[in-house]
């Protein structure tokens, strides 16, 4: 008897809409992110020049799946691309451009239920106002969660201001994936692509600790949140921050006595790593309960055979379905059987 095919799912993965409100053009402000489809490319411009050139599989949902098929992944967790975030605007257009984004996300997953789960994106800048559109995403989008940055400006993820945010996030069961974005110290390494390479796994550390440190995940027990990327470099300096919790509270124990290892328990990654050893390693640290398939689809520092690391790993059949689906199913609170047809 051949064995069932094990469901796949891919929490992290980006979309954007083919095109989008050209808030630049309504407002006279070119820090807003615009396309231009023009001479056969489609090429992002950001801050009045030359962003990120994507293609057609950024917003082809047939295409996408088509692409996914080619690997056995049956669902995308879609989520913005993080230039879209805009944390820095001011609220009212903050909102209306996530609403956008939102409501694109929203009618992929409407139109491909069975390929599709969606992250909406927030104001966060606006706490009152990302509230209301969380409840939105929740309750009128039927998205499963949300997608927010690791920071925004000098407001980390234990802010005072964010925490009605994340309140809300639980009281909702609406699942938080936290992802890098405005890399700290690209001011400093503008060579060899280093904020990417450096500065986003950087980036992750400082929000887990944060929301580690701050006592938001204390705070708030039942709050499904994961750290795209593996979680950065916090999975792997565990060593080093666990020690300075232990060896200096009063700089790090300020706020919550919560161990940054007990804190792994109530928290997921996706496997989004590029090396079997550190995936083996995350594994071990993490358990397989909180590990889940994640590829940053579909750029270039993504996995670009998806799931392929998983595939290496040689694991149990048992712990193999718990990455490529059960842990993603059980953050994203969607029973299997909406996908049973697969």
């Amino acid at each position: 008897m051949t064995p069932a095919r094990i469901l796949k799912i891919d929490v992290h993965a980006h979309i954007l809409p083919r095109n989008w409100p050209n808030l630049a053009l309504k407002y006279h402000d070119a820090r807003w992110p615009w396309i231009d489809h023009s001479g056969g490319k489609h090429v992002i411009y950001k801050d009045g020049r030359f962003f990120r050139e994507i293609t057609s599989n950024t917003w082809d949902a047939q295409l996408r799946i088509d692409e996914y098929a080619r690997h056995q992944i049956d669902v995308q967790v879609i989520s913005t691309v993080p230039v879209m975030f805009s944390y820095w605007a001011e609220a009212i257009p903050a909102l209306e451009f996530a609403r956008a984004l939102n409501d694109h996300v929203a009618q992929v997953c409407r139109d491909y239920p069975r390929n599709y789960a969606g992250l909406g994106t927030l104001p966060i800048q606006a706490p009152d106002l990302a509230v209301k559109e969380l409840e939105r995403c929740m309750h009128e989008l039927g998205l499963q969660g949300i997608q927010i940055g690791s920071h925004h400006g000098s407001i980390n993820l234990d802010h005072p201001s964010l925490f009605p945010i994340f309140e809300a996030a639980e009281a909702l069961g609406a699942a938080v994936l936290v992802h890098p974005w405005e890399m700290m110290g690209s001011e400093t390494m503008p060579k060899y692509w280093l904020p990417w390479l450096v500065g986003m796994s950087a980036e992750q550390a400082r929000a887990f600790c944060c929301m580690v440190f701050g006592g938001v995940l204390e705070r708030l027990p039942k709050l499904r949140v994961c750290f795209a990327h593996g979680g950065g470099a916090f999975p792997y300096t565990l060593g080093r921050i666990e020690h300075g919790w232990r060896m200096r509270p009063d700089l790090v124990q300020v706020t919550s006595k919560a161990s940054p290892r007990d804190a792994l328990k109530s928290v997921y990654v996706d496997s989004c790593v590029h090396d079997l050893q550190a995936l083996k390693y995350l594994i071990e640290v993490m358990g397989a309960e909180r590990v889940m398939l994640g590829t940053d689809y579909p750029f270039p520092l993504g996995e670009q055979i998806p799931g392929d690391l998983i595939s290496r790993l040689g694991t149990d059949p048992v712990s193999a379905a718990r990455l490529y689906a059960g842990s993603a199913l059980e953050w994203l609170g969607l029973n299997e059987d909406r996908y049973a047809s697969f």
